[in-house]
């Protein structure tokens, strides 16, 4: 039902009906039709959390919907080893069947790298290895369909942001490469460059930084994650609309709107500029209720999935973080 005036239109799938309604009806009815839009504007919010694996990779997709989640992001592995075992058929074949059963899109589903490899290290013995988990997790990724691989841009170790972003150009290009020439079907794997909170020898915490990465990469199949907690630590004023618009216009004019593929949604423990890396749950953090609700109705972002990584303590779970975030969405914007 739409109302113009002192006119509702029924309108269904299989016909349209005109009616002058009386006023009392006529604010009801409104109140109904705007309960519903909010209801079908927040189904569109692509919104979730990152969920553990336990038990086996198709659980975190129950673990998902138990947070009635509309995105979701996962590790494939334990983050904090280097080895892992291979995935089965069986477990994959699960993991997508149930996947295509839910509500949940493929293309709302993330991969994190795991925290042990670091990408913009100096030719060593650690970098190597952590290139080689960098195709893994792609080969991983394909075997899952999930389409999004965001990795941490790493630390240069004191030897400089040009020779770390030079290492970090090298490891992705290498990587990317390896797994195309292992493939016969076109990549659908997207490796997404998550933005850093500054701290000291760190790579990619400014987006013009990020920006020159980009232009060193071969393909278009890199993308970016945008952390707003890190954004904050790295100096981004992030609090209000206009630094909000501020930052995503730098975003499109130096790396293109459309590489934003991920939003990691973050409160932020730390001040602005302080270099720290500390979430904290939505809302009730130095970013603050306003910048979140601006985000999560920007129309720019609606069909990128926000994914939260807020803490699980006495002041609020998973559960409490959802009925927030929801709740500042569908404002009728």
């Amino acid at each position: 039902m739409i109302i113009f005036g002192n006119v509702l239109y029924t309108i269904s799938l299989c016909q349209v009906s005109l009616r002058i309604v009386q006023p009392c009806c006529i604010t009801t009815s409104c109140q109904l039709l705007n309960f519903y839009l909010n209801k079908l504007y927040e189904m569109s919010i692509k919104l979730g959390f990152h969920v553990s694996i336990s038990g086996c990779l198709a659980k975190s997709i129950d673990n998902a919907l138990a947070l009635e989640c509309s995105a979701f992001q996962i590790f494939t592995r334990s983050p904090r080893q280097w080895k892992t075992k291979d995935i089965s058929k069986e477990d994959s074949t699960l993991f997508v069947n149930k996947l295509k059963e839910s509500s949940i899109d493929f293309d709302s589903v993330v991969v994190h790298m795991p925290y042990l490899p670091n990408l913009s290290a100096p030719d060593s013995e650690m970098y190597i290895k952590s290139v080689e988990v960098l195709k893994e997790e792609i080969i991983r990724c394909g075997l899952l369909s999930i389409p999004n691989l965001v990795i941490h841009l790493g630390s240069h170790l004191g030897k400089g942001s040009k020779n770390g972003i030079s290492q970090l150009i090298k490891a992705c290009n290498t990587a990317l490469n390896s797994y195309l020439d292992s493939v016969t079907k076109k990549n659908a794997v997207k490796i997404l460059l998550e933005n850093s909170a500054g701290q000291k020898n760190s790579v990619g915490s400014s987006i013009d930084e990020i920006s020159e990465i980009f232009d060193g990469l071969d393909s278009s199949d890199f993308g970016l994650c945008l952390d707003t907690c890190h954004a904050f630590g790295a100096g981004y004023d992030i609090t209000n609309e206009s630094g909000i618009s501020q930052l995503l216009e730098l975003v499109s004019d130096k790396i293109g709107i459309h590489r934003l593929k991920v939003i990691h949604l973050n409160d932020s423990k730390g001040e602005l500029g302080s270099n720290l890396d500390r979430h904290y749950h939505i809302g009730m953090g130095k970013i603050g209720e306003d910048a979140f609700r601006t985000l999560l109705n920007n129309k720019r972002l609606r069909q990128i999935p926000f994914i939260m990584e807020t803490p699980i303590d006495k002041e609020r779970g998973n559960s409490d973080n959802m009925v927030f975030a929801k709740n500042l969405i569908c404002k009728n914007t």
